[in-house]
C-alpha cells in the first residue's frame, strides 16, 4: 500500500475546508486506504482530491464527492445500506465503516471481482456484493435504511424508491447528461411520504440498465 500520511492529512484538511464536517465520515476517509482501490498506474495520485479512471470506462469518484454523498446519508451502525455501482469498491468500503451492512450491485463482473479482492485484503466483512442491474435494486434484501447510487440516471428509478424504508434516505445523481446532473436527496418519513432536495451539480458516468456482457 502507498499509504502516504502527509498526503492523507492534506486531503482531510481540504475536505474540511470544502464543508465536510461529519467527524465519522472524515475518520472513514482517513482510515480507508484509497490507494488499494486505484489502478497501479495512478497509485501516486490516490490521495489527490480528484476522480481517477478505473477499468471498463468507469471512474473512482473524487474524495470530496464520496465524502459529501456519504455525509448526506446520515449513517450509523444500525443502518442497512444499498449501493448501486460498486465500481472500484472505495465508496463501498467507506459505507461499510459507517453502517451495519452494505449490499452493493455492480453491472461489470471484472470491477466487482477487483473490488472484492480489495475488501478481502482490508478484511472488510460486512459487504455483500453481486453482479446485477442497479435499476432493479435488490428486492430480496429490501427495505433499505439508506440507498446510495454512484451513476447518474435520467430520473429516479421507481424500484429503488419502492425499496427505501420508512425514515430512509436515498442519495443519487440525476440528470440527462453531464451538464445537467445534480445530487438529489430523497427522504421517506415514518408515514411513507417522500420529500426531495436538489443539491450539488455533479458529473457522473451514466447509469445503464442491464448487466454488462
Amino acid at each position: 500500500m502507498n499509504d502516504n500520511p502527509a498526503q492523507k492529512i492534506r486531503l482531510i484538511m481540504e475536505l474540511r475546508r470544502q464543508g465536510i464536517s461529519n467527524t465519522d465520515v472524515l475518520s472513514a476517509v482517513e482510515r480507508v486506504p484509497r490507494d488499494v482501490f486505484v489502478p497501479p498506474t495512478f497509485r501516486d495520485r490516490a490521495y489527490e482530491n480528484i476522480a481517477l479512471p478505473i477499468a471498463s470506462g468507469q471512474t473512482i469518484s473524487q474524495p470530496y464527492i464520496v465524502a459529501y454523498m456519504t455525509q448526506l446519508l446520515n449513517l450509523d451502525k444500525r443502518r442497512k445500506v444499498l449501493e448501486i455501482g460498486t465500481g472500484s469498491g472505495y465508496q463501498t468500503a467507506i459505507l461499510a465503516r459507517l453502517s451495519r451492512r452494505v449490499y452493493s450491485i455492480e453491472r461489470y463482473r471484472n470491477l466487482l471481482e477487483t473490488a472484492e479482492k480489495a475488501f478481502e485484503e482490508l478484511k472488510i466483512t460486512n459487504i455483500t456484493a453481486r453482479v446485477g442491474d442497479g435499476y432493479k435494486g435488490w428486492p430480496e434484501q429490501a427495505p433499505f435504511d439508506r440507498i446510495l447510487v454512484t451513476a447518474a440516471a435520467e430520473e429516479v428509478p421507481q424500484a429503488l424508491i419502492d425499496q427505501l424504508a420508512p425514515d430512509g434516505i436515498m442519495v443519487l445523481p440525476v440528470g440527462r447528461d453531464s451538464t445537467s446532473q445534480h445530487i438529489l436527496r430523497i427522504t421517506r418519513d415514518e408515514a411513507g411520504n417522500l420529500s426531495e432536495e436538489v443539491l450539488l451539480p455533479v458529473r457522473f458516468v451514466p447509469m445503464v440498465q442491464g448487466v454488462a456482457e
